[in-house]
């Protein structure tokens, strides 16, 4: 008997995620709890000066609330949580089953031997794997009172979840045999969280049924209830606290009630087994919840005759009258009207904000119909087929099959726009394959700045093999720079198990489709000779893991690190000092290292003590360059990808800034080469020249340049100051 209340100044509001310390995820005792207050937690609130009724009241059926509530105006609070917030494991009791024994013939009688079987499912599937109580052979009743904890949170659960209990008994030495079965559902008629004490009835010789409807309710149907479920249901009230609890009158009702129990069990004996359980109680009700739903708070209703904001559930769903209009609106048939359509002022207007709009910006489905009615007049519009793809539902096959029709025909986008079409937000493999075949127009230049995110792309194809690499393999195939790249990319993704598989059938394709490259007239190497070029990178950066490692382990300052280091280099790996073959620079592979100079090799003074290295070049020049371990540098090789990215965008506009970022490659998830570009820190040439005008005046001294140096110079630091200055604030990089 719940406490009534008015229903015109009803208000629910829901509780924001309860914190764990005011979830009480226990069993209550049965004595009276005091109500501990939320915290910050704003819960609904609803009238309710009248007193709950008292145990013995409502064992007789009697309401004293009603009249006592009719003239309250007082209110008190009503708190509830919602399911899609908490975050603990669903958890319940198995307490007792108190099954008759089986009839037993002769001086023989066995024990029986049970247990209990509990499986979740949601949706009337099985979820997760069964767990079983002990076995218990005391006799009736069979008292297990365990705990059980499933790994199944309560934000998981649907309004259809259900435990499906089974008893089995394994005393008969052949076997487990069922005793019987039954199913309740974790959530009411209300959408409430069941709590407090379940009895449920056993259907014997059945196993629990999870399905929905099922066919072994444990729940007793209401027309079928007796005197001993009523009084039941009103003790489970009792304890959760929906009560009033008055000692001296509920020890008489108390009483009652189990002189009532003892009658009805001794008629009932034999009757139908049974099992009791347990469910966690909370210090507020829980209100089933969907993650992610829409769920807005009302404000408070007042007594005046104002309008009052109140909580649509359907708000946010698909309204099934719009949907059938929108499936109408694009049927094939307004396919020959809507090519006559021309959009008005205000709707160009419209389109072309909404063609202007970035690719992380969602479309409203307004701007979707919006750009699907004036879809031929846009045609010519290369920047609008990506939105055009974005307003269509790819679920719907005459829809999908309009669109793909209508790609071929539009104006072809730009390979920047390409990238779009091969995001996670497209799985179609003919808008894949179009912005494949977009990219094949990309000269080598510009297909190295969007390498990177082309090897990112490959996650979100539905096959291994799929049009995208076969592409990028092809490529590497006539350019030996995205070769490397490519490879070293695929290589840092292999330590990824979730696309493992994926990556390494791109390495495979790669080194296969290599190899079997003949050498060319114009005196390039062979396939096979190529590929070992680029497998002789993966050594050399073994060779450095292992020197950096007994670098670190050596004690002392940084001269005797680098006295170690040059040691190294001299003796242990000797052979790194001259190369076999030639090694192709991980970082510029068309220049060609010979090996190391060990005098020529230092550390930096850092935790991680990179090693800074100079190679000999096949030219007889020098290659300097910085290998790290302990540090992932993708972070680093993506903020110069962008750097160089921008630079050829600002040059295709004409405005060369002067800009010469330096080289970043990660050869795994925590290890990747620097290129090395020799400096001098702002602080010391302030220091030696006392500003940096002076410093430039000595090292590029012109008597008729401004400032009396050259103007070449001049330009060249003004403008590479002023876009590293705005390119770094707007990536915002903050230390360098």
């Amino acid at each position: 008997m719940s406490p009534p209340s008015s229903p015109s100044t009803t208000l629910l509001r829901p509780s924001p995620s309860p914190p764990a310390r005011h979830l009480l995820a226990a069993f209550p005792p049965k004595k009276k709890k005091t109500s501990s207050p939320a915290g910050p937690l704003r819960a609904p609130r609803f009238p309710t000066s009248a007193r709950r009724p008292s145990m013995a009241a409502a064992a007789v059926g009697i309401s004293r609330t009603s009249a006592a509530g009719a003239g309250s105006t007082n209110s008190s609070e009503f708190r509830f949580f919602l399911s899609c917030d908490i975050s603990l494991p669903l958890t319940f009791r198995v307490l007792q089953a108190p099954i008759p024994p089986p009839a037993q013939d002769g001086l023989d009688k066995k024990v029986s031997e049970l247990f209990v079987e509990c499986k979740l499912y949601i949706d009337g599937i099985q979820f997760g794997l069964p767990v079983n109580t002990r076995l218990e052979s005391s006799g009736p009743p069979y008292c297990w009172n365990e705990l059980i904890t499933l790994c199944t949170k309560y934000r998981d659960l649907t309004s259809l979840a259900q435990l499906a209990f089974t008893v089995w008994d394994v005393s008969s030495g052949e076997g487990k045999s069922v005793v019987g079965g039954a199913t309740i559902f974790l959530f009411n008629s209300k959408k409430q969280l069941k709590t407090g004490k379940q009895k449920l009835q056993l259907w014997p010789q059945k196993e629990a049924d999870g399905r929905v409807p099922t066919t072994t309710p444990g729940k007793v149907p209401k027309n079928e209830r007796g005197e001993i479920e009523r009084l039941e249901r009103l003790v489970n009230k009792y304890e959760r606290g929906q009560i009033q609890h008055v000692d001296w009158l509920d020890r008489l009702a108390f009483s009652a009630i189990d002189k009532v129990k003892e009658k009805e069990c001794e008629r009932l004996e034999n009757s139908f087994p049974s099992l009791v359980v347990e469910f966690c109680s909370f210090e507020h009700r829980v209100v089933f919840q969907e993650s992610g739903a829409n769920f807005y708070a009302p404000t408070p209703v007042s007594l005046s005759n104002e309008l009052v904001t109140v909580w649509d559930p359907e708000l946010g769903r698909t309204n099934p009258s719009e949907h059938k209009q929108l499936k109408l609106a694009r049927s094939l048939t307004r396919g020959i009207i809507d090519k006559d359509l021309k959009p008005s002022s205000n709707e160009r207007k419209s389109l072309q904000r909404i063609i202007k709009c970035p690719p992380t910006r969602t479309i409203l489905p307004d701007e979707k119909q919006l750009v699907w009615k004036f879809r031929f007049s846009l045609m010519s519009e290369k920047k609008a087929l990506t939105k055009f793809l974005r307003s269509v539902d790819w679920s719907d096959i005459q829809e999908a099959k309009q669109a793909v029709e209508l790609i071929g025909k539009w104006e072809t986008i730009d390979v920047a726009d390409a990238l779009e079409l091969l995001s996670s937000d497209f799985k179609s493999e003919e808008v894949r394959a179009y912005a494949v075949s977009v990219l094949e127009r990309a000269d080598d230049e510009e297909l190295q700045c969007y390498l990177l995110q082309l090897v990112q792309a490959l996650r979100f194809e539905r096959s291994d093999k799929s049009r995208l690499a076969h592409f990028l393999v092809n490529r590497a195939l006539s350019n030996i720079e995205i070769a490397s790249f490519l490879r070293w990319y695929v290589v840092v993704e292999l330590h990824d198990h979730a696309y493992a598989k994926r990556y390494y059938s791109t390495y495979d394709m790669l080194e296969d489709e290599m190899m079997k490259m003949v050498a060319r007239e114009d005196g390039d190497e062979d396939g096979f000779r190529l590929w070992q070029s680029l497998s002789r990178q993966t050594e050399l950066t073994a060779q450095l893991c292992s020197i950096m490692k007994d670098v670190r382990n050596t004690r002392g300052n940084a001269e005797k690190k680098i006295e170690k280091l040059r040691q190294l280099l001299s003796g242990v790996h000797s052979e790194l000092t001259h190369f076999d073959e030639p090694i192709r620079s991980p970082l510029a592979p068309t220049l060609l290292l010979t090996g190391v100079v060990p005098q020529e090799s230092s550390i930096f003074k850092s935790s991680l003590i990179p090693l800074r290295l100079t190679f000999k070049t096949a030219n007889g020049g020098t290659s300097k360059m910085i290998f790290k371990k302990g540090d992932d540098l993708r972070q680093d090789q993506l903020v110069i990808q962008m750097v160089s990215l921008m630079d050829r965008l600002l040059k295709l506009e004409n405005m060369d800034l002067h800009l010469t970022p330096y080289q970043v490659l990660a050869t795994g998830q925590d290890e990747g080469m620097v290129e090395f570009i020799p400096s001098s820190p702002l602080a010391q040439i302030i220091s030696e020249h006392r500003s940096i005008t002076s410093y430039l005046q000595k090292f590029h001294p012109d008597e008729d340049g401004p400032f009396g140096i050259t103007a070449q110079c001049l330009e060249t630091f003004i403008k590479s100051c002023a876009g590293y200055s705005v390119i770094t604030y707007i990536m915002g990089v903050g230390d360098r």
